[in-house]
């Protein structure tokens, strides 16, 4: 059996980071190039990967609710030093026990939650990946020509250099989503709007009135979330390593009347 390549800590972190999404650019290309050598890192870490989106697709395919998703973030942050500790099952034995987390929250909610879907489920959402193009921009307006419920999603290239990048279609407790992703200098952000009467903002986030907009801002799994609404809509956005002020702005602009609220 081949043996594990020499590991320091260092070594450690970037394969975590870049296996939950999390590896700062600047490193990105030298971990991916040590992966391209050595097949063996490179399957660990695919593990690593499917583990990750098991637990995130788990938590919102299920519905889960707040508590159980800090518990597997919890879970997640305990597992990772040990598996530093471990050298030879570092991956592999964090991705197994993120898998467990993931099969028992999908047993323990079968059903979704009472009550409805919740802006946090929603915010979940934005952490998945898109699974169809990115939708195009309706000619001469400042919207995308993808809508929920009639409310369409802004167009921000031309004002602030966010593109799009693609889009996926969920459903929440019967409730149908749409989740259109933009993207700008390696950053990526999700804007939810989910169909149906407005949602209730999770408590505790702070309020934020721009633009003449109420806006309710959090912080979920490291990243942040916006909330509001537009022509009774819960829309969210969410990102991370993006400031709130920026994901703040976006979510209040109103394109001179283009973008309705």
């Amino acid at each position: 059996m081949e043996s594990m390549p020499s590991l320091n800590e260092q070594d450690l972190a970037d394969l975590v980071a870049l296996a939950d999404g999390s590896l700062a650019p600047e490193r990105r290309a030298k971990v991916q190039a040590r992966l391209e050598a050595d097949p063996q890192l490179r399957a660990l870490v695919e593990e690593q990967r499917r583990a990750v989106d098991l637990v995130r697709t788990a938590g919102a395919d299920t519905l889960a609710p707040l508590a159980l998703r800090e518990r597997v973030e919890a879970d997640r942050q305990r597992l990772a030093p040990r598996a530093r500790r471990r050298r030879r099952g570092l991956l592999a034995g964090l991705a197994a026990g993120l898998a467990v987390v993931a099969l028992a929250l999908v047993l323990a909610l079968p059903g979704g939650t009472p009550g409805g879907p919740t802006v946090v489920q929603a915010a979940g959402l934005t952490a998945l990946p898109p699974t169809t193009p990115a939708p195009g921009r309706s000619a001469g307006s400042k919207l995308l020509d993808t809508a929920v419920d009639g409310v369409a999603y802004p167009y921000w290239g031309d004002s602030f250099a966010w593109e799009t990048t693609g889009v996926r279609r969920d459903r929440l407790d019967g409730r149908h989503t749409a989740t259109v992703f933009y993207g700008k200098n390696g950053k990526r952000i999700g804007y939810t709007i989910v169909s149906g009467r407005a949602l209730k903002p999770p408590s505790g986030a702070r309020t934020t009135v721009l633009n003449g907009v109420k806006l309710r801002s959090f912080t979920q799994d490291g990243r942040t979330v916006v909330t509001w609404l537009r022509s009774g809509h819960t829309c969210v956005l969410a990102g991370a390593n993006v400031p709130p002020a920026v994901l703040l702005r976006l979510a209040a602009w109103k394109g001179k009347g283009g973008v309705p609220f």
